[in-house]
């Protein structure tokens, strides 16, 4: 009952004026951001960041706008994806698998109707997961230590550097190249400058937001510039714009079930949206493609994975607010944002400011329904904002970027090392590198660093205090199997085609 009285209050702060503003605000601008190709949640929330700190927004206000944008994003990937054959974000890649041939008959409206109603049932269900596990999740993480939070942040990389993108390898080294970025500046322990190069600039190290701008945002803007400058050629909407009981009622359970997987996928740190689209989609053909319908226009073939990519996005915010973990790249940006107003994202945060966590919690339920009243009724005014040339898109993009960065420090070598930064990150992207786990590792890498610390200094050196308790133990396990386990399945598979017979 103590969560359902949170959550009233909850919604007495988001339901503030200025908070179902910025709501209403993020949601469309997230839906606008995440129909076009290419910048997902992820450079929608980067993007909006530095803005809202720089308008001085309190930090509940800050955390609703920038959620609002998230979600809105997740809502808008599918546009893209079902019209264009174009998947806005990573999340809505199986979308494109019945969606854009539903468009091609003629269909594009129950597409596009089903699939919004698809994310509103997920984000619901995922929603109703939190408020019901989260505090009972942050009351058994109080039991956490140093120790078992070093082994946690371990167990959160293992998993993006297993699940991310089939890349396990360019993964990790991704989380690695964030973790080196995190080190930049002062040694908290000895005090000594590292990696600065003798730069003042570099003495405070790279701050969250020039790093998160830089990979994302401007390495984005590069990218858009090799591509063509007309808009893209949409598939028009025509016939029927709105779904009909029958297949609402054949794609209902359909969005159930794929609601509580991806919630289910959701909590667990650095998997994300993309794989649980995919299990989902995967799941349901087993179910009922006994026709062969999906992949030719199914509406189940929609509804799975729009349903489980929003469930998952939710879902992740669980390990954030609970153990102080993202549960996706997305989420450790806002991660960033909480930083930013001094304020420690874990088990704690429920007891010393539940008005931050429950005002969060309560906006994704306001978001949620003014998503689906949003996106269904003005779906003809999105569609025709993606035919927006990118030499419009990439002034914005930038200006939005610059004024943003230079906005929080007010100092111009920001703005270099954000312009270097994304450089380097176009280049990774041009060698297929995903750039999220980046910035998994540089969250991670200053939090990895004081426990490590703090649970040596706890056991004079002794690093068997790392594996002493049984939840660091299970951690460590479940970390060697999210490792290992790619390698040995690919192994498996080699000594199998080796002896079957050609």
């Amino acid at each position: 009952m103590d969560s359902f009285s949170h959550l009233g209050q909850g919604f007495l702060i988001a339901l503030q004026p200025v908070n179902l503003l910025l709501a209403t605000f993020g949601c469309f601008t997230g839906t606008t951001l995440g129909m076009l190709p290419g910048l997902g949640p992820i450079n929608g929330v980067a993007i909006f960041l530095p803005l809202a700190f720089a308008m001085q927004l309190p930090p509940e206000s800050a955390l609703i706008l920038l959620a609002s944008v998230y979600m809105g994003c997740e809502y808008g990937g599918r546009i893209s994806a079902i019209l264009l054959n174009v998947p806005g974000d990573a999340g809505a890649v199986m979308s494109t698998v019945d969606g854009y041939p539903m468009a091609k008959k003629g269909k594009a409206g129950i597409a596009l109707s089903i699939s919004a109603v698809s994310s509103f049932v997920g984000t619901i269900i995922a929603t109703i997961g939190v408020v019901l596990f989260a505090p009972l999740l942050a009351k058994w993480a109080l039991n956490f230590g140093p120790a078992e939070y070093f082994a946690l942040m371990v167990f959160a990389i293992a998993t993006m550097g297993s699940m991310l993108g089939g890349k396990p390898a360019k993964a990790l080294l991704g989380c690695l190249i964030g973790c080196s970025l995190a080190m930049v500046g002062i040694d908290s322990g000895t005090g000594v400058y590292r990696l600065t190069f003798g730069s003042v600039y570099l003495s405070d190290g790279i701050p969250f937001i020039v790093v998160v701008i830089g990979f994302f945002a401007v390495s984005e803007i590069l990218v858009l510039l090799e591509r063509t400058h007309a808009g893209n050629e949409v598939v028009k909407i025509s016939g029927r714009l709105l779904f009909n009981i029958k297949e609402f009622s054949s794609s209902f359970l359909t969005m159930i079930r794929s609601g509580l997987m991806g919630f289910g996928i959701g909590i667990l740190p650095g998997i994300g949206a993309t794989v649980a689209s995919a299990m989902a989609y995967m799941s349901e053909k087993r179910l009922h493609d006994k026709d062969g319908t999906f992949g030719q226009g199914d509406v189940r073939g929609i509804a799975a994975p729009e349903a489980a990519n929003n469930a998952s996005a939710v879902g992740s915010f669980i390990p954030m607010l609970t153990l102080g973990v993202p549960g996706s790249a997305t989420t450790a940006v806002m991660m960033g944002a909480l930083t930013l107003y001094n304020i420690t994202p874990g088990p704690l945060l429920f007891e010393n400011q539940p008005d931050i966590v429950w005002g969060l919690i309560a906006s994704l339920f306001i978001a949620n329904v003014l998503l689906v009243f949003m996106n269904i009724p003005l779906i003809v005014i999105f569609t025709r904002l993606l035919s927006i040339p990118n030499w419009v898109m990439v002034p914005m993009i930038a200006a939005i970027s610059f004024i943003g960065v230079y906005g929080v420090h007010s100092g111009t070598f920001d703005l270099v090392l954000m312009v270097v930064l994304g450089v380097f990150g176009y280049i990774l992207r041009k060698l297929d590198f995903p750039t999220a786990p980046i910035i998994l590792g540089f969250v991670l890498a200053d939090l990895m660093e004081q426990n490590l610390r703090r649970a040596l200094s706890i056991s004079n050196g002794d690093t068997d205090i790392l594996f002493a308790s049984p939840i660091s133990i299970t951690l460590w396990i479940m970390a060697g199997m999210f490792l290992l386990g790619p390698i040995i399945w690919q192994l498996c598979v080699r000594i199998l085609k080796k002896k079957t017979p050609a």
